[in-house]
């Protein structure tokens, strides 16, 4: 089956309080899963990751084959295609979690969009941030 894996993370500050959001959709933009979740204190781009490789994980556990990747990362979007290297120690971790998890799929992709074309993964980091409270 063909998906769309849609993630976001974000920070309130950096590092502040953070969350991730993912959302996995069928070709015919049916939710499949729908999943956001406070993280406590890290920096947007840990947050960015949170979500990819939680969103990779729920794709791997509907046994997901195809997959397209899409977020308002460029950072985790460049990385993941091996045309930036990961430099940050603490995103190596979450990098190497993502790679493995990647090869699960037969057939994986990764694009960039604006904010605005990741609207319901933004929505969940926001959500899960405000329950958290200031």
């Amino acid at each position: 089956m063909k998906a769309r894996l849609f993630t976001d993370g974000g920070a309130r500050g950096n590092p502040g309080p953070a969350a991730y959001g993912y959302v996995l959709e069928a070709e015919d933009g049916t939710v499949l899963a729908a999943h956001g979740e406070a993280i406590g204190v890290a920096t947007n781009n840990v947050a960015e990751y949170s979500a990819l490789v939680e969103g990779l994980r729920k794709a791997a556990e509907l046994h997901l084959v195809e997959l397209e990747v899409v977020s308002d990362s460029e950072l985790i979007v460049n990385q993941m295609r091996g045309s930036y290297k990961v430099k940050n120690e603490a995103l190596r971790e979450l990098w190497r979690e993502a790679m493995r998890l990647a090869t699960t799929f037969d057939q994986i992709s990764y694009n960039a969009v604006r904010r605005e074309h990741n609207e319901l993964a933004d929505r969940l980091v926001n959500e899960a941030l405000d329950a958290e409270g200031p």
